[in-house]
């Protein structure tokens, strides 16, 4: 062990140009012992990734077809392929070379401290919601207590729910349930009853306490089963008891009377649908032939070593043990379930059946497979935003092929390439075992990359199975990148998946620097627009308030003609209805009157003694002085006259036989 420590040391030091054993050791010793990745630790940039001619080896390698001879020949020569730091030990250094992932230069090398994955969490309790941001490596116990800090909810009392692999146990590390960047999780409290502020949700925390009867008919036993279930229970949890119940696998389970609301097995069966207080189902065993039989004894799986450890093992034929055996082919006790049932509903129900039985096969440290569809996952990977935007990994399985186990165990399975796949790609899988599911998958990749691929695919042999398709999405169609082989090695697996990556980093860029331009050209015109729409709506409010103004000046001046015409009208009927001015000679008693007005004219008039004081009221009117507006007073001694009886005499006013009055405004 001594020496093969010695030996890494040494190998890290010509990578890496590190003179320090002190700080070789450390490295290595951070990384478990895995010299690739403390080499993957050493980088010339800050984009965590080695720059050397990777990258021109990956794009001049062929796009669809296995590395050449000589390239085979040089990743033989450069060594082997250490083991996993799954299957490793910290005392125990794999004894493989990485001489080939050594750069020429390496006096530019210099150690980046690599981050941990982030993972953001967004959970929902009644009308809250709280944003969480925990590294990987964290386990869902830690979630609750900063919860219970949050919502002020113990965590005794506290179910949290949402998680795609059912319920997990507080001591569930995040990293093993193969999380995305982004997850939604909701918490139940049903011993906490809702306060007055949850008015909002208390329908919904209603129906998640209420108790959904489901009748379910066990189809080929001919039995029914009526089972209680709270609302807060989930379709997974429903259907695991009902395996217990028939002893049908949740994964061979076939499902009639789910309503189409029901389409995730996480739901609650409050929000999936289904009626209340009965709702009636029926199961039964998958029809495919794969499953109609359990397997009667447990197939192990063959651990392969690199070509560095073979020198440790001797020829299985010594030992008269036959190939196919040694991969679990040949042997009809050790048969397994097929990976996908062969007449699946759906993309989704198939690959939830893909998951659940390579979890089984290779345990739970793998890619996490994407559930949906092919075209669900291009949408995902290539059309969110330029910075959100992702390479699509297919990984194409064959049971029938004697590399897909090493392959699996070794390669799908290794921490540093579960990892690298889970930061940077999407995965999606299909097992191509079954002809019926070959032909599936060469339609949708007709339907959605060509026909070119589809060919490329249907050329490759069994025993060249299974495959790894990196496709890149573009602005006028997907470029599918490089096809790797199942007859690969890690090292070789990692350098194409970082050769992918950087062409796919120098297309991002190019598309994150567009975005940014078109999002900001889109930004200026919405600005401009804006602006010009204020700049409207200001002037017309200007307009209408100056078309009101105008208006009520049109409206005043016609009252004020109104007034007029109606004061001209009355002051013209009073003129007329005035007795005429008698003569200076007449033999009846006449008044001679003289009245000043405000403006300092005098109006002077003849009247006879014996008219009345309207008389007197009218004639002043007539002249632009109404009785309303206007009094008349005497200069000395000082009278007014328009508080005397209308209907008295000029001589009985005093008003004779001449008098001199004045017009004053009333106030």
């Amino acid at each position: 062990v001594r020496a093969d420590q010695n030996v890494y040391i040494k190998q890290l030091a010509a990578c890496t140009g590190i003179d320090n054993i002190a700080e070789a050791i450390t490295l290595l010793e951070l990384n478990n012992w895995d010299l690739v990745a403390a080499i993957n630790g050493v980088i010339p940039q800050e984009n965590g990734i080695l720059q050397s001619n990777f990258a021109g080896e990956a794009s001049q390698a062929s796009m669809y077809g296995p590395p050449s001879q000589s390239e085979a020949a040089d990743a033989a020569a450069g060594g082997a392929v250490p083991p996993t730091s799954s299957s490793s030990s910290s005392s125990s250094p794999p004894s493989s070379s990485t001489s080939a992932f050594c750069p020429s230069n390496s006096s530019s090398r210099h150690i980046v401290e690599r981050q941990p994955r982030m993972l953001n969490f967004r959970v929902e309790y009644r009308q809250r919601t709280v944003e969480l941001v925990l590294e990987e490596g964290s386990t869902v116990g830690e979630i609750k207590q900063i919860l219970e800090t949050e919502l002020a909810v113990p965590v005794s009392k506290m179910q949290l729910k949402g998680w795609k692999s059912g319920d997990v146990s507080d001591s569930t590390v995040l990293r093993s349930l193969h999380l995305p960047k982004n997850n939604s999780l909701y918490v139940l409290t049903p011993d906490i009853a809702p306060t007055a502020s949850t008015s909002k949700h208390s329908a919904l925390q209603e129906s998640l306490n209420q108790n959904f009867l489901l009748v379910i008919s066990h189809r080929e036993a001919q039995r029914d089963y009526s089972l209680n279930f709270p609302g807060s229970r989930t379709i997974q949890e429903v259907k695991r008891n009902i395996s217990d119940l028939t002893n049908i696998p949740v994964r061979h389970q076939q499902w009639e009377g789910w309503p189409a609301s029901a389409s995730d097995d996480s739901m609650t069966l409050a929000v999936s649908g289904i009626s209340y207080p009965c709702h009636h189902l029926s199961v039964c065993r998958r029809s495919s032939p794969a499953n109609s039989q359990e397997p009667t004894e447990e197939c192990a799986d063959v651990h392969m070593v690199s070509d560095s450890e073979g020198d440790d093992f001797e020829d299985a034929s010594e030992f008269g043990v036959d190939d196919s055996e040694m991969f679990g082919m040949g042997s009809s006790t050790c048969r397994k379930a097929p990976m996908m049932p062969e007449n699946s509903e759906n993309e989704a129900d198939a690959l939830l059946h893909f998951t659940a039985e390579f979890s089984s096969r290779y345990g739970e440290t793998h890619p996490m497979f994407y559930i949906g569809s092919l075209e669900a996952a291009s949408q995902e990977a290539f059309y969110g935003k330029a910075r959100d935007r992702k390479l699509l990994a297919i990984y194409l399985h064959n049971d029938d092929s004697v590399l897909s186990n090493v392959f699996c165990s070794q390669m799908m399975c290794a921490d540093s390439i579960v990892s690298y796949l889970s930061q940077n790609f999407i995965t999606w899988a299909w097992d191509v075992t079954k002809e019926a599911n070959k032909a599936r998958l060469l339609t949708m990749c007709t339907r959605h990359f060509g026909s070119v691929v589809t060919q490329t695919i249907r050329t490759y042999k069994t025993d060249q199975f299974p495959l790894l398709l990196i496709v890149m999405g573009k602005r006028t169609s997907n470029e599918v990148l490089n096809v790797i082989q199942g007859n690969t090695t890690v090292d070789e697996l990692m350098m194409r998946l970082m050769g992918a990556m950087e062409i796919f980093t120098a297309q991002q860029q190019e598309d994150i620097k567009d975005e940014d331009e078109r999002e900001a050209r889109e930004t200026v015109k919405r600005e401009q627009d804006e602006a010009y729409r204020l700049s409207l709506e200001a002037d017309r409010k200007k307009r209408e308030a100056q078309e009101r103004e105008e208006a009520e000046q049109v409206r005043l001046e016609q009252m004020r003609k109104e007034q007029e015409e109606e004061k001209e009208a009355i002051r013209l009927s009073l003129e007329q209805a005035l007795p005429p001015e008698p003569e200076e000679d007449s033999a009846e008693p006449i008044s001679k009157l003289r009245i000043r007005t405000p403006s300092g004219e005098f109006l002077e008039r003849r009247f006879l003694g014996s008219c009345k004081l309207q008389v007197l009221f009218d004639f002043v009117a007539s002249k632009g002085y109404p009785f309303e507006e206007f009094k008349l007073l005497t200069t000395f001694p000082r009278r007014n006259i328009t508080q005397l009886d209308p209907g008295s005499t000029l001589l009985e006013a005093k008003l004779f036989p001449q008098e001199t009055l004045f017009l004053e405004a009333k106030e």
